[in-house]
């Protein structure tokens, strides 16, 4: 069983390790969930003056604040910034996701941070990065997919562009390539003791995901017409088809020896497996192949696939999915109080990551939170009593 922690107990590979999280929203605060759960321990720093967002979650459910220590902060009071540069002292590393200039006006920028503790490592994610026409422009996933050209990539022929959830640019292109870059600056700095700034773009982030595409398309093996390839729902035998019960199963059957298999399951007549990636044969084959998966129920087809390789597999829900054999089985998926949601990830075989709680009052309380970073009792107080933490 997956154990919950609070900010003050984390274990995991990167015990030890301090990191500063600048609230924001979307993928800095995954990236510091990630961090916590695989034993950083993290503190969020909220601006006292922050705008309430969109989605208000009950602290339960809120992953953006489970797993570390939390600190409300009057950035705008000069002793705002001067108390968090003491804290970035004693720190390994600051993730940030402001627009290209606001640390700078808050005095808290990287020339700055850097000269007081020169070993920092300073992580920056933006939309569009740090400079460029386009730095200090709003944007979300589906702006920055919009601008990457993957948008326009994403959906059936004929059909608009489909946003593929916040996932590409916002958590694979953002967080994801924040916490590679912060772990690759992490291990120069094992070797030169020097720390440095991590400039991370969203745009260039899903761009860099999708290099296997331009390769294709530099080969003659892709066009930039949407739902044509083999992989945008172009191949009938790479797409998802209507069950009887109006619900799908997904067939990704690419490799010839898995779409025999497939063939031979469904089954569908023998002459599409000798003319698999002949286009001018895909129409008649995806109308077999819909008219076929249309006589069953999506589970009666789960069945028939599932002990095999014919790569088919049921479209399950996001609830379903925390019920399927293989996540029991794995305990893919964790309780956090009333919360049920994905594991840590990834596993390790040893000092394995856990499953991130919400903050415990001590992980509020400034005099706690400020006393593991070394600032002695009495002056704790008189920062206390100034009014510098927010409510």
């Amino acid at each position: 069983m997956i154990t919950p922690l609070t900010a003050a107990d984390n274990t995991g590979p990167l015990a030890g390790l301090r990191v500063i999280e600048m609230a924001g929203l979307g993928p800095v605060p995954l990236a510091a969930l990630m961090l916590s759960e695989m034993g950083a321990d993290v503190l969020r720093i909220e601006r006292a003056d922050a705008r309430e967002r969109l989605l208000s979650l009950p602290d339960a459910c809120d992953l953006d604040r489970h797993g570390r220590s939390n600190l409300r902060l009057d950035l705008k009071r000069p002793d705002g910034p001067e108390l968090l540069l003491r804290l970035a002292e004693k720190a390994d590393v600051l993730i940030e996701g402001f627009r290209p200039g606001v640390m700078e006006r808050l005095g808290l920028g990287p020339d700055v941070v850097l000269k007081r503790n020169p070993a920092l490592i300073y992580g920056r994610l933006t939309g569009f990065g740090q400079d460029g026409p386009l730095s200090r422009r709003a944007g979300h996933d589906i702006t920055y997919l919009a601008y990457a050209g993957l948008l326009h990539g994403i959906g059936r022929q004929g059909a608009p562009p489909v946003p593929p959830l916040n996932l590409v640019a916002d958590q694979d292109g953002g967080a994801m390539m924040l916490i590679a870059g912060v772990l690759a600056a992490l291990f120069l700095r094992s070797r030169t003791g020097e720390g440095q700034v991590i400039d991370a773009a969203m745009v260039e982030g899903a761009s860099m995901l999708a290099a296997p595409i331009h390769a294709f398309m530099a080969a003659g093996l892709w066009n930039d017409r949407r739902g044509e390839n083999l992989l945008d729902s172009g191949a009938p035998f790479y797409d998802t088809y209507e069950t009887s019960d109006g619900r799908h199963v997904a067939i990704g059957c690419l490799e010839p020896q898995f779409f025999a298999e497939f063939a031979r399951l469904l089954p569908l007549d023998r002459r599409f497996v000798g003319s698999q990636c002949d286009k001018a044969s895909w129409p008649e084959m995806r109308a077999a192949i819909a008219a076929r998966i249309s006589e069953k129920t999506r589970d009666e087809w789960a069945d028939i696939f599932g002990p095999t390789d014919a790569c088919v597999a049921p479209v399950l829900s996001l609830t379903e999915a925390r019920d399927h054999p293989q996540s029991r089985a794995r305990q893919s998926f964790a309780r956090s109080g009333e919360l049920e949601r994905p594991a840590p990830a990834p596993r390790f075989s040893k000092a394995a990551p856990t499953l991130a709680a919400a903050p415990t009052d001590a992980d509020r309380r400034p005099s706690d939170v400020l006393a593991r970073f070394g600032i002695d009792e009495s002056e704790i107080e008189a920062l206390v009593r100034s009014g510098l933490f927010g409510q």
